[in-house]
C-alpha cells in the first residue's frame, strides 16, 4: 500500500529471509504493475546462505543510496532487520565470535547502526533524501529483547503493532500510545500536534478505564473525561482502521482527527 501510493520519487523495497511463496504473492498480487513501476525489489529468500541474505540488505541501501544522490527522494522499505541480525548471528558464529545477548555476537551490534544510519538526507548540497521503514519482529511479544532494543535506539522512532489489536480484527494494529516519532514535531505544525495530543490523551483515557467499562463497573456521568474519552473511543477505532487498498493524504487526515477529537472535546464539556 505505501509502495502503491507514496508521493516519493522512487521506492526500493529489501525483503530479507522472506518465504519464497510469499515473495511471489507480494511482488504479483500486492505490489502488482502499478507498485512495481517505480519500485526496485531486492529479495533474498530464507533458504539462501546467510551471507546472501546479509548482502540483500546492503544492496537495498545501496540502490537506495544511488537515487538519492541522483537527488531523488526515496522510500525503503525493509523486512526484516531482525532475520538481517540472524544472519549476521550465522556469519559470526561460523567466524568463532562468541555469543553474547540471547545468542547475538558483538559484531550484530555493530552492523545495525552501519545499516540503518545510511538512510536520511544526502550530502550537503543535493535534495535527495531516504525514508526509511525497517520492521523488526521481536521474540515472544518481547519489545525489549535485543535487537528491537537496539534499532530503537539508532531510528527516529518506532511504530509498535499488538497481536491483540489484530485479534479484535482493527487493521493496521498499530498501539498508537506505544508508538513514538521524535521526527513528527518538526514535520506538524502547532495545530498538528495539538490535534494529535487530543486524541492521545483520549486513547489514553480510555485505554485506563477500559476494563471497568467493558465489565459494567463504571457508571456514565461519574468523570467528564471519561465519559467523552468513551463517547469518542468508537470514532477513533474506526479513523485509525484502513483497509488494503484505501488511500487518504495527510491533510484530509488530520481534518478527520480533528473532526472527531473537536467534537469529543465540546460534547464532554455540556455532558
Amino acid at each position: 500500500m505505501l509502495a502503491r501510493h507514496t508521493t516519493a520519487d522512487a521506492i526500493v523495497i529489501g525483503l530479507v529471509g522472506e518465504r519464497g511463496r510469499e515473495l511471489k504473492e507480494f511482488i504479483e498480487d500486492d505490489l502488482g504493475p502499478e507498485g512495481l513501476a517505480r519500485s526496485i525489489v531486492v529479495a533474498a529468500t530464507s533458504d539462501e546462505p546467510a551471507l546472501v541474505r546479509r548482502q540483500a540488505a546492503y544492496v537495498a541501501m545501496t540502490v537506495a543510496e544511488q537515487l538519492r544522490d541522483q537527488g531523488l527522494h526515496v522510500l525503503l522499505l525493509m523486512d526484516s532487520v531482525t532475520r538481517f541480525a540472524m544472519a549476521q548471528r550465522e556469519v559470526g558464529l561460523s567466524a568463532g565470535e562468541p555469543p553474547t545477548s540471547k545468542g547475538y555476537t558483538p559484531t550484530v551490534f555493530a552492523e545495525l547502526p552501519r545499516l540503518l544510519e545510511r538512510a536520511g538526507p544526502g550530502r550537503a548540497g543535493t535534495a535527495g533524501s531516504i525514508t526509511g521503514l525497517f520492521t523488526v519482529l521481536v521474540e515472544g511479544d518481547d519489545h525489549n529483547e535485543p535487537i528491537a532494543d537496539a534499532v530503537r535506539g539508532i531510528l527516529d522512532g518506532h511504530i509498535v503493532l499488538e497481536r491483540q489489536i489484530a485479534e479484535r480484527g482493527r487493521f493496521p494494529a498499530i498501539n498508537i500510545l506505544k508508538s513514538v516519532s521524535r521526527a513528527m514535531p518538526q514535520c506538524n505544525t502547532e495545530e498538528e500536534q495539538a490535534i494529535v495530543a487530543r486524541a492521545r490523551g483520549q486513547l489514553s483515557v480510555y485505554e485506563d478505564m477500559a476494563e471497568l467499562i467493558r465489565l459494567g463497573a463504571y457508571k456514565p456521568g461519574t468523570n467528564a473525561e471519561v465519559d467523552a474519552a468513551a463517547l469518542v473511543y468508537p470514532q477513533l477505532e474506526a479513523f485509525l482502521s484502513q483497509k488494503k487498498n484505501d488511500r487518504s493524504n495527510l491533510a484530509e487526515g488530520y481534518a478527520a482527527l480533528e473532526g472527531i477529537v473537536g467534537g469529543a472535546m465540546v460534547k464532554g464539556r455540556v455532558q
